[in-house]
């Protein structure tokens, strides 16, 4: 059974989709999240997410902050900082507050920054009720 401190720190670890493993469905998480294997479905983190030279996803995202090495197909919102890197491979829209693009990295879809993501609404599933995680 677990005490309140293991809970705490139960929910802001680090989760891991490592190379090989195939998931489809939607994930929610409190902490920060790896993927180096492929997810189809949607992905909620309100930490940070990165996603391996290996990783794909095929779906939404929502995160505050994501380091991209892999491959999205499918829109992001981003309420801090999205970094993709020259192994990047993005195709959908992305909605974030600030961009950093190395050279090599592929992008098709548009893209809203700045002030355009001022909200990340986050659905609390015990209550039914929206949430709101302000960026700044």
């Amino acid at each position: 059974m677990f005490t309140k401190s293991d809970k705490n720190a139960e929910v802001f670890s680090v989760n891991l989709i490592a190379t090989g493993t195939q998931i489809v469905g939607d994930i929610k998480t409190e902490g920060d999240f790896r993927i180096d294997g492929s997810l189809e479905g949607s992905l909620l983190v309100k930490g940070k997410l990165v996603i391996g030279p290996h990783g794909v996803i095929k779906g939404e995202i929502e995160c505050q902050n994501a380091d991209i090495s892999g491959e999205i197909r499918g829109k992001i919102s981003v309420s801090e900082l999205l970094a993709l890197r020259a192994s990047a491979k993005v195709t959908g829209d992305i909605f974030t507050g600030k961009i950093s693009v190395e050279p090599d990295a592929q992008f098709t879809g548009n893209c809203s920054m700045g002030g355009v993501v001022k909200n990340i609404q986050h659905s609390d599933e015990r209550s039914g009720k929206k949430t709101v995680a302000a960026a700044n």
